[in-house]
């Protein structure tokens, strides 16, 4: 199939010359003799730097990805015959000389932290590169942290400059304290208020046994479902079981947020018990973020830890407006976790570092496409959007989904990678069907022709090859989105050998973060969800994170110098 798709293309290339691509490993990331580890910031110096020019020849826009694309260099071929582009676009990676600019700028950026001895046994991190104008006396005080650190054989210490974990408050800091934690309880229940899905609630539990190891008297708040109003189904009560059952004590809740009875339950509180709050949204003024009812649910306790990362997106009462109230305000166990792969892993990958990104439209991942362009060394796409691009190009798309208004972009965003250096791989065949349902026929063409009166649902086995053949060139995979239908289970092929792929490199040390939403869902039907590096909780969180927005939940916490210990 591929080489007959590959005569297809030269026939209607003409005499136009093509380039191969060239996929570079760029500098930095863990020491090689280290397993990959999710760097909680990157070298600030790493973001922004200019693509030199990858030949003096000018290329075509699009190559097919035979396998002479992943060499490490990049020139041109020998003339063939042509006009039409191909559907699969690829895009020159960076040079060696870009790799050798990258470099020499780290290292330059890190200079006033390795004079300060960070050196010594610990890993640089974006923030902590501040350069000339580095406080001497805080790189000071973060290099001997890090050489305590580092003390213990068997460990590294990476230093991050983030946010303020409730790991660094002790049982000095946290014995008989009022601890307010907003976790992210909002579970599936069937229609007799049993849960479906516990998964949020045991993502929440590591934090709260920390805190009540330490002697603290928690206070949990969550959100469940979209209430109006006070609505009886949207109660937290059918959670109690299960928290209890998690956590080895009997948990106890209460009939409200704020107010006399929840006051009188707090102070009866002892030290090591957890009071589940109602529904937080219950009470309109939760996502007004109204600074009175902020002000009362944070009179309920002396500090706050936020380990909501799947709300950490909205600044509402519980989130973002206790946090005036209460200090400290620090990041829970999975908030912290959350930022340092979907922040720090994929700001400073190890390197070759891909994204997948899939989902039926352009418009709602263009944020995301356009920051993993100024990130990664390789971008695959797949899902509905990639009609859009198909068409962009001149392609025939049969009766696909096709957002009209974003072809333009969608050029865009193609030559984009192309002038980034990045390597943009389209699906070289797609899986078709007469109609959109499971039952529907189907066939696998090219995708450079996809008859009338048919829809592109999945990608083919080609694409599937190619893509999977890319992702073993990797070191760090960030996956959002699926590549068919994978709902239908005849369209479901592709989304699902990509889970197996990323399951089997994951095991042999590759980086794989699957970044919430629909990929979520496919691993966990594909059964390799436990395989992966870090699956996010967050949905629209995930997303504006790896767009590269700011988060209000977390913006409002408390900054902080941390030391993370890892294993070697």
């Amino acid at each position: 199939m591929l080489r007959r798709f590959q005569a297809q293309i030269r026939r209607r290339r003409g005499a136009r010359g093509t380039h191969t691509v060239a996929i570079a490993v760029i500098a930095g990331g863990p020491s090689p003799t280290h397993p990959p580890q999710p760097p909680s910031r990157p070298l600030a110096s790493d973001k922004q730097i200019p693509p030199a020019s990858t030949s003096s020849t000018k290329a075509p826009f699009f190559t097919t990805p035979t396998p002479t694309s992943l060499l490490l260099s990049t020139r041109p071929s020998s003339p063939i015959p042509a006009p039409a582009p191909a559907p699969m676009a690829s895009t020159a990676a960076p040079p060696a000389a870009l790799v050798a600019r990258r470099a020499a700028s780290a290292s330059a950026a890190a200079a006033p932290l390795r004079r300060a001895g960070l050196a010594a046994g610990c890993q640089p991190a974006r923030s902590l590169a501040f350069a000339a104008g580095a406080d001497p006396r805080l790189a000071v005080h973060v290099a001997s942290r890090c050489r305590a650190a580092s003390a213990a054989r068997g460990t590294r210490a990476v230093a991050t400059m983030a946010k303020k974990s409730v790991g660094d408050l002790t049982a000095a800091d946290l014995e008989g304290k009022r601890v307010l934690v907003r976790a992210d309880l909002n579970v599936p229940l069937d229609d007799n208020q049993n849960i479906t899905d516990d998964t949020r609630i045991r993502a929440a539990i590591p934090t709260i046994k920390y805190l009540l190891s330490n002697g603290a008297k928690v206070i949990l708040t969550s959100h469940l479902g979209r209430p109006k109003g006070v609505t009886p189904k949207f109660s937290l009560a059918p959670l109690v079981p299960r928290l209890s059952e998690l956590l080895g004590i009997a948990v106890k809740k209460a009939e409200d947020v704020i107010g006399p009875e929840v006051e009188k339950l707090v102070a009866d509180l002892e030290n090591g018990a957890v009071l589940l709050l109602e529904n937080v949204r219950f009470y309109k003024e939760e996502e007004k973020n109204d600074p009175e009812f902020a002000k009362k649910l944070a009179s309920l306790a002396d500090l706050f830890v936020n380990d909501a990362f799947g709300t950490a997106h909205r600044a509402h009462a519980s989130t973002e407006g206790v946090t005036k109230f209460l200090k400290p305000s620090v990041a829970g166990f999975l908030l912290q976790k959350e930022l340092d792969y979907l922040d720090g892993a994929v700001s400073n990958p190890k390197r070759p570092f891909a994204a997948i990104v899939g989902g039926s439209k352009v418009s709602s991942k263009i944020g995301v496409i356009e920051s993993l362009l100024e990130k990664c060394d390789i971008l695959l796409l797949g899902g509905g959007m990639i009609f859009t691009f198909y068409k962009a190009q001149g392609l025939s798309v049969g009766s696909s989904l096709v957002e009209e208004d974003k072809l333009e972009l969608a050029t865009s965003l193609l030559a984009k990678a192309k002038a980034k250096g990045v390597s943009l791989l389209l699906p070289s065949d797609v899986i078709i069907a007469d109609k959109f349902a499971p039952d529907a026929n189907s066939q696998t063409v090219p995708a450079s022709a996809i008859p009338d009166g048919w829809m592109g649902l999945d990608i083919g086995p080609d694409s599937v090859k190619t893509f999977n053949d890319a992702l073993d060139t990797t070191q760090t995979i960030i996956w959002n989105g699926p590549m068919g239908v994978f709902e239908f289970d005849k369209f479901a092929v592709g989304t699902e050998s990509i889970a197996k792929k990323l399951a089997e490199l994951s095991k042999k040390g590759v980086t794989t973060i699957i970044g919430g939403g629909d990929s979520v869902a496919a691993v966990e039907k594909v059964g390799v969800a436990d395989v992966m590096s870090h699956i996010s909780t967050g949905g629209g969180a995930s997303l504006e994170l790896l767009e590269g927005k700011e988060l209000p939940g977390v913006v409002a916490l408390d900054e902080g110098v941390m030391t993370r210990s890892v294993t070697v």
